[in-house]
């Protein structure tokens, strides 16, 4: 298997970019779900950033837990099911190959795998084949000039075995993103390619920091991943500012629509009322959220923010928390200060955090293994880094406390870890190879 470390050509796939234009009608404001717990907070249009950011400190060498900051909400409930333990190693198996810059991996609720390329093409893995025909090329209308440009994720609605509705995050040629909602066809295994409606589209001014991922959160609503428009050290000021859309996590309800929007907002959206912010703005404070996941047994977010130049961050919130955090970028960088005059205290730490001191350089977030193929794997956040392939896993002990473990080497670029329907964990590299993760 050809390993092809391609750090000049792809070094910041996951890291190293403005305004946004999403639909010019407001959109509504949701009715209240049985799931909503916080009370309502729609936002007034984007206004001006302005700051520029300066250096970062020098790094240290080895990834290290980063101490709670003093706003770190209290731990939520441990999961109900036995627990595993912290893992020291893993065995990459490999399911299948022949991907062509795979980024990401999802499933449809079912044993299928699907594979979303680059370039604009989603691949099926069915029963460990690779199915011939893909569910859907859309690669015409794909930008995917710069490296972190592309297909960058698909999120299957929670009721797709009943509508056929899924969702895609890719940046169009202009180099803009565009998140648009899909329909299955009456074939299972092709997507309806004439069935896109775009729900939103956001200018970037440079073309790296696209972030891209969409996950459905436990509350049935749309997340959606955004960084902080590029460039370096954010320039213009995007993700501490809550009235764009870039550098920050959105959260949308795709079950509504009105006002001219295809989509409406969660009534508990924080900036709802609040002139200086964007309705569709869940937190703020992002670089390049790539990956971000929810623990499907009990609700957590983790999000792992990719760094400048010293630091690669995992960031963990409680079940039922979130609305309206700020992460620290572009004031933080990990659990330090990356411009002159931050006050660490004003934001939400990250709970775990690694140095470029080793040959890493972009983190790659993963998911909880909640599977039930390898029981002692329960309850371990895996993540690692696209350059070095180093992988690592975090662990919530039952005290709140974390251990970090080292566990492995992907074998090549690491650009995404991917869920099973049944709660087994994958990952995929550059190279173009889907690997399922076992315990040794």
């Amino acid at each position: 298997m050809r390993r092809l470390w391609l750090f000049l050509l792809i070094l910041l796939l996951a890291a190293c970019g403005g305004e946004d234009g999403g639909p010019q009608a407001t959109a509504p404001i949701a009715p209240p779900r049985v799931t909503a717990t916080r009370a309502p907070t729609a936002t007034a249009p984007p206004t001006e950033a302005i700051a520029e950011a300066s250096s970062t400190p020098p790094p240290e060498a080895s990834p290290t837990l980063a101490e709670a900051a003093a706003t770190e909400p209290a731990p939520s409930p441990m999961p109900t099911a036995p627990p595993g333990a912290p893992l020291t190693g893993v065995s990459l198996v490999p399911v299948a190959d022949g991907f062509d810059a795979p980024t990401f991996v999802g499933n449809a609720g079912d044993e299928r795998l699907f594979v979303v390329e680059q370039r604009g093409r989603i691949r099926i893995v069915s029963n460990g084949e690779l199915l011939p025909e893909p569910f859907l090329d859309i690669r015409e209308q794909v930008g995917s000039q710069s490296n972190e440009q592309g297909l960058l994720s698909i999120a299957f609605h929670p009721d797709y075995a009943g509508n056929g509705v899924f969702f895609l995050d890719y940046t169009d040629r202009n180099g803009d993103t565009v998140i648009s909602r899909w329909q299955v066809s009456d074939d299972p295994n092709r997507a309806d390619a004439s069935s896109e409606t775009v729900l939103l589209q956001i200018a970037q001014p440079y073309p790296n920091h696209n972030g891209g991922q969409l996950q459905f959160g436990p509350d049935g609503y749309l997340y959606v991943g955004m960084g902080d428009g590029g460039s370096g050290g954010d320039p213009q000021n995007n993700a501490q500012n809550p009235g764009t859309l870039l550098g920050a996590l959105l959260r949308l309800d795709v079950d509504a629509e009105g006002g001219g929007a295809h989509y409406a907002i969660p009534p508990d959206n924080p900036y709802i009322g609040d002139e200086n912010g964007r309705n569709e703005v869940w937190a703020i404070g992002l670089r390049n959220p790539w990956r971000f996941s929810f623990d499907r047994e009990t609700g957590d977010l983790y999000v792992a923010d990719v760094g400048q130049n010293m630091y690669e961050e995992v960031n963990f919130v409680p079940a039922g928390q979130g609305a309206g955090l700020n992460f620290g970028w572009n004031w933080m960088e990990g659990n330090h200060c990356f411009r002159d005059g931050c006050d660490p205290g004003a934001f939400y730490a990250p709970v775990a955090e690694y140095s470029h001191g080793q040959g890493e350089c972009s983190i790659t977030g993963g998911y909880v293994y909640r599977g039930a193929a390898f029981p002692a794997m329960r309850g371990n956040y895996l993540y690692g880094d696209f350059c070095s392939g180093r992988l690592w896993t975090l662990f919530r002990q039952p005290d709140g406390s974390w251990v970090n473990n080292a566990i492995g080497v992907a074998p090549g670029s690491l650009t995404t870890f991917g869920e099973g329907f049944d709660g087994e964990l994958y990952l995929t590299t550059r190279e173009g190879v889907l690997y399922r993760i076992e315990q040794p």
